[in-house]
Order: C-alpha cells, then sequence, then structure tokens
C-alpha cells in the first residue's frame, strides 16, 4: 500500500479549501445575482412597503423564480446615502429614495422635491413617466452608475408637525425643523421661515422628544408610521412638497440581468409604485383621523402665504427654466 506524504496530504487539504471557496463564492454570486434587496426607512404599515409586497410577488411569478426580491424596513441595509453607495460599487440593492438626494448626481432629479411643483399623485406622475424624466434616468446611468427602476412611489403632500399652532410662515421663525439634507428640502424649509435641521428619519421621534429639535415636516402615513402624535400636537397642511420616491438600484447589477428580467423588474416597478399610490391616497383621511384619536390637532391653512414665500427656491437653485419645461408637461 502506497503512503501519503504529509505534504501530500496538506496539498490535497489547501486545495478541497480552495475549491470550497471558489465554489462558495460562485454560489454567493449567483445569488447576488438573482436577488435585489430593497431598503426602505418606511415601516411594514406604510402603503409603499405594500406596494414593495407586490412588487417582490409579481416579480417572483413573472420570472418563475429568477428573480426574487427582499425588503427590508427601517432602514435595515443603511441610511439612503450608504446603500447608494453600495449600489455605485455593483451591489444588488436598491433604495426607495427621493429626488433630492438623487440631485447630488444628476441636479435635475431635485426639481422633483421643490415647493408647490404639482398638484397630488396625477400631477407629479406626469413628470416622473415623461420622456423629460427618461433623460434624467440615462444620464444619472452615465452619471453615477445608477438605475432607476420608477419613479412614481407617490407619499403624499408634506405638512408641518409642530408643537404650536401654524397659520403663516412667520409663525416659523426660531422653530428648528428637521428636514432632509438635500438643497431643494433645506431651501424650501428656509424660505418658508423654519431653521432646516437635517437629521435621519429614525431620529425624529427621540428628538423630538429630547426637544433637540421643535418641528418635522412628513406626509401623513409616515407621521403616524412613527407615530410623531405621541411628541407632536399640531399638523398644518402645507402641501409644501409632493413627495414622489422612486427605486434607484445599480446599473451595473441590471445590465447583468437578461432583457427579458429588466422588463419584468421595471414594468413592476411601475406597476407597485401606482399600486402604492392610490393605497396612499385612499388612506389619507384614515391617518389623519388616527393621529386626531392620539390627540394631534389637524388645520387646513391658507397655502398662498406659503407658495409666495417658497417662490424663490427655484431660482435660487437654479431651477426656473427647468420648472418652464415642467410646467409645460402639466398643461
Amino acid at each position: 500500500m502506497k503512503r501519503v506524504s504529509s505534504r501530500s496530504v496538506a496539498t490535497m487539504i489547501s486545495g478541497f479549501a480552495a475549491a470550497l471557496v471558489v465554489t462558495t463564492g460562485l454560489a454567493g454570486t449567483a445569488v447576488a445575482q438573482t436577488q435585489l434587496n430593497i431598503n426602505t426607512a418606511l415601516a411594514q404599515s406604510d402603503p409603499i412597503y405594500k406596494g414593495l409586497e407586490r412588487m417582490r410577488d409579481r416579480v417572483a411569478e413573472r420570472s418563475k423564480g429568477q428573480l426574487t426580491i427582499r425588503i427590508f424596513p427601517g432602514s435595515q441595509l443603511g441610511k439612503d446615502e450608504d446603500v447608494l453607495e453600495q449600489a455605485r460599487a455593483g451591489a444588488n440593492v436598491a433604495v426607495v429614495v427621493d429626488g433630492g438626494r438623487m440631485a447630488v448626481f444628476v441636479k435635475e432629479f431635485g426639481i422633483l422635491g421643490a415647493p408647490y411643483l404639482a398638484e397630488g399623485f396625477k400631477g407629479v406622475r406626469k413628470v416622473v413617466t415623461s420622456p423629460l424624466f427618461e433623460s434624467w434616468v440615462a444620464k444619472l446611468k452615465t452619471t453615477s452608475g445608477h438605475q432607476v427602476l420608477s419613479f412614481n412611489w407617490w407619499q403624499g403632500e408634506r405638512h408641518l408637525i409642530t408643537n404650536k399652532p401654524i397659520t403663516k410662515p412667520a409663525d416659523l421663525a426660531g422653530v428648528r425643523m428637521r428636514t432632509p439634507g438635500a438643497p431643494v428640502w433645506m431651501e424650501t424649509i428656509r424660505a418658508m421661515g423654519a431653521t432646516p435641521t437635517p437629521m435621519a428619519w429614525g431620529e425624529v421621534y427621540p428628538a423630538m422628544q429630547q426637544k433637540v429639535i421643535d418641528a418635522v415636516e412628513a406626509q401623513d402615513p409616515a407621521s403616524v408610521g412613527s407615530k410623531l402624535y405621541e411628541v407632536a400636537k399640531h399638523v398644518t397642511q402645507t402641501g409644501h412638497i409632493n413627495l414622489i420616491t422612486g427605486i434607484v438600484t445599480s446599473a451595473a447589477w441590471f445590465d447583468a440581468l437578461s432583457p427579458e428580467l429588466q422588463k419584468i423588474l421595471r414594468e413592476e416597478a411601475l406597476a407597485a409604485g401606482d399600486y402604492a399610490s392610490q393605497m396612499t391616497e385612499e388612506s389619507l383621511l384614515a391617518f389623519q383621523e388616527t393621529m386626531k384619536k392620539n390627540g394631534m390637532t389637524v388645520t387646513a391653512v391658507d397655502k398662498t402665504p406659503f407658495i409666495e414665500a417658497t417662490k424663490g427656491v427655484y431660482d435660487k437653485l437654479g431651477y426656473g427654466d427647468l420648472r418652464k419645461e415642467v410646467d409645460k408637461l402639466l398643461k
């Protein structure tokens, strides 16, 4: 019987381990290629999350399991900006994100978060399904390596959440108001009279509770989902920003999919966005009732002073000409 030297045994073990690593790596690559992990800051009760579930199920059905989606609520994969960087690096991740954050890469996206741009979901949907918007999508892919799946995920109009009544911009003087860090958001809040205070959404509740900030501006589903009625007394319905968001992923990951899977993913993202947006529209009154039942005062005010106060935001941020193009789309 031929004896095997210890060196040969070591070589065999090393070779087996290397093969195992390669096999595991290939398996990991296969999983990454056929699975998309979607990150959202929103709670599972939010209509947007329900839309993501619909998208997950429809993509799995139409692709016959070739492409699967996992959803991570509460920003489990990290901050939006961090997930966007992962996507740029080619990771199989996506994030539900607003235009203000995408403006870092392509400035045109920022106008989607500008004050009083369009009326309700139908109005803003015209913008994000237009050839003009698709030109921004193409530019984003080339500039930053991101791929938009759809941008028709309407979360409602943003309102002011405070602990004192607000009826006009002057009432916001000295008020520290949480807002996302994108320039268009910050300039809008500043123009309305408050002091913009950038902060992650997950930090808002304790910040209000500890009086680090005085106010928040948010859409009703997010306010209820985060139970802001426990730390604030008033909702002033300014509707200053018509919050439309999109699902943005890695262009490199998307391009590696077959044309058929790409088609399925974009079509179902659009269909699910419409589904979630309709749910949001239908649920707004219920969200307002929930806030009232929990002690909040919900007040409709004359928006005219707020519209006038924020008109200069477009020119200040260089969106004056683009606003004219958008207005043509909306006529």
